[in-house]
């Protein structure tokens, strides 16, 4: 059983229903409670609409009591089924229709289920919910490749969720003539990052865990620093170094730090996840 999604069609709401397809396209369904084929065509429509949530307008027009604005349309027979786009028809059909029948006449004008899903991912990069954007882009780009939105708003996710090492590779990727205004911002944040992750105490700890890669102290003082200019990979892949030696080095602390790290990357960010299975793998 669907939501009733259908506005019924009048003289007063016509012009307003058919401006709508100005912005949205609408498909009008002509029928009559006499005739149970259109109600069975207008109970297909109404399941179709639900499905591209809010990307189609459905509406109905009763025959039998709407006369005079059926007569408007120059409906000669039911059911018939007809497309507004941009406030004129753009497409139509009379007679018996099929769900399969009326699905190929409106995919024709109406989004994919990819551009649904890319709509609905831009939405949650828009309200800062990167993580759970990510996932949902990673499998577009694989379907469109090389598709410089989808690969921005996975660039801005891995920048947001202090993937760095990642996000940099794809916004080189990022040809010329997409190099807008998004991608300027994008490539600002990465440069900020490298320039306070490159501190001269972070680049002096790095030259003393060079000469003396034994030294778990430099290296916990190394992903302590890490951590706290944003660049969380570097900082689990010294901490797990060195709890793999020592589970308890510093009384616990580096344990503490690392669950700390991961924590703050949350559930659904792809490097907390690597780091944490190998963290359980330790503990457990």
């Amino acid at each position: 059983m669907y939501e009733k999604l259908a506005i019924e069609l009048n003289e007063q709401n016509l012009q307003q229903v058919i401006e709508t397809s100005m912005q949205t396209p609408v498909v009008i369904s002509f029928w009559a409670p006499s005739m149970p084929e259109t109600i069975e065509v207008n109970n297909t429509l109404e399941k179709i609409a639900a499905e591209y949530q809010g990307q189609l307008v459905l509406a109905t027009l009763d025959c039998e009591t709407q006369q005079m604005v059926a007569a408007q349309f120059g409906v000669r027979g039911l059911p018939t089924v007809a497309l507004f786009k941009n406030g004129q028809p753009a497409d139509g059909a009379a007679g018996p229709q099929t769900e399969e029948s009326l699905r190929e006449m409106l995919t024709k004008h109406l989004p994919s289920q990819e551009e649904l899903k890319l709509k609905e991912a831009l939405a949650l990069v828009d309200s800062q919910q990167h993580n759970q954007a990510l996932p949902i882009l990673r499998e577009l780009a694989a379907k469109f490749e090389q598709n410089s939105i989808i690969n921005l708003a996975i660039a801005e996710c891995l920048i947001e969720t202090a993937q760095f090492d990642e996000a940099e590779p794809l916004l080189d990727s990022i040809p010329m003539q997409d190099q807008d205004a998004k991608y300027k911002g994008l490539m600002a944040k990465l440069e900020l990052h490298k320039q306070a992750g490159n501190s001269p105490e972070i680049q002096l700890l790095e030259q003393q865990l060079q000469a003396d890669p034994a030294n778990t102290d430099v290296a916990y003082e190394l992903a302590v620093q890490y951590s706290q200019v944003n660049r969380p990979q570097d900082a689990l892949e010294l901490l797990i170094s060195i709890l793999r030696k020592d589970m308890n080095f510093a009384d616990g602390n580096a344990k503490k730090t690392m669950m700390d790290i991961l924590s703050a990357l949350g559930q659904g960010n792809a490097v907390a996840s690597q780091y944490r299975r190998q963290l359980y793998s330790l503990l457990y």
